[in-house]
């Protein structure tokens, strides 16, 4: 079997794209966390260095793997030492454009929003994921006892919060409830989970607005419902913040609707842009519509070119 190693900085955003992959070829890989000590911290990967890079975290220690999937800015310091260390014998796909030259990688998997473009990289149409068929299953019998009294439709609520391109206002939030309250009045079933980033006010907010609906809140205890949410869903509300919940919620195949917030970017304007016009997301105005569209499948992807390079160079 074909030996992986993960080489992450430890977000959990990119480790699970990485997973994502990892998972579509079928290998089981081990996951290594790594940062990067000074001087290398501050001049890598920019800088077209070589040398001995010392890291903390996780070790990277020989025996070296067959394949290295790796994504974030100081995993390509890692990947260039172990490419060098198995004196070129580790495979490695980096995730995401790591804004240097590509060619220092075997595959480079960039989203069609990005802009890299060369013979060695593949583009998707948003960022893979760990979402299947088969998670989307399990995830339903994982959390039957939890969300089947959740009378359908079905909405997940995907609630992120404040970025560096994106703020979630306490209007924005306000009006939003108010958008959710109506849906549970015309009898939709909201399932609503929010991230740290969604923060304590807007919160408290949505919590005031939602107290007299049939909605179900997680409340952050116990094993967390994500892919159950994603399972039981008919619909899926996803604030516009994050790529990668949107990305995922775009691979379960079910009606994804963005919900606005303030900000932006001319990244995330290619990355709406491209999902719209694959038919795959619609902006969230207060109704919902079923439609159908092809599922995103970039995880099967990126796989599918792993093994034909892996086999030509085999």
């Amino acid at each position: 079997m074909t030996s992986c190693w993960i080489v992450t900085e430890g977000m959990a955003g990119t480790e699970n794209q990485c997973l994502g992959v990892a998972e579509a070829l079928g290998v089981i890989p081990v996951v290594k966390r790594v940062g990067l000590r000074q001087p290398w911290k501050a001049l890598c990967p920019y800088l077209g260095l070589e040398q001995s890079f010392t890291f903390s975290g996780d070790r990277l220690l020989a025996p070296w793997p067959d394949l290295l999937i790796s994504s974030g800015r100081k995993a390509i310091a890692a990947a260039r030492y172990i490419h060098r260390k198995s004196d070129g014998k580790t495979f490695i796909v980096h995730i995401q454009d790591p804004r240097i030259h590509s060619d220092i990688f075997d595959i480079v998997a960039v989203p069609a929003h990005d802009k890299m473009r060369a013979a060695n990289v593949i583009v998707t149409q948003a960022t893979p994921n760990r979402i299947t068929p088969q998670r989307l299953t399990e995830g339903r019998q994982d959390f039957s006892d939890l969300l089947r009294g959740v009378p359908g439709p079905r909405v997940a609520v995907l609630l992120g919060g404040n970025s560096k391109s994106h703020k979630l206002t306490p209007d924005a939030m306000k009006k939003l409830a108010g958008q959710l309250r109506e849906l549970d009045r015309l009898g939709f079933g909201l399932m609503i989970t929010a991230s740290r980033r969604t923060g304590e006010e807007n919160l408290s907010l949505l919590r005031n607005e939602m107290k007299d609906s049939k909605a179900f809140l997680w409340d952050g205890r116990g094993d967390n419902p994500y892919f159950g949410f994603l399972g039981w869903a008919d619909y899926i509300l996803a604030t516009a913040d994050s790529a990668s919940m949107i990305s995922e919620a775009a691979t379960t195949g079910k009606p994804v609707y963005v919900i606005p917030l303030a900000g932006g970017s001319a990244k995330f304007d290619r990355f709406y842009e491209n999902l719209t016009t694959c038919g795959a997301i619609r902006p969230f105005e207060g109704q919902l519509q079923p439609y159908i569209y092809n599922p995103l499948q970039d995880a099967g992807l990126i796989a599918d070119e792993i093994r034909r390079k892996m086999g030509n160079a085999g």
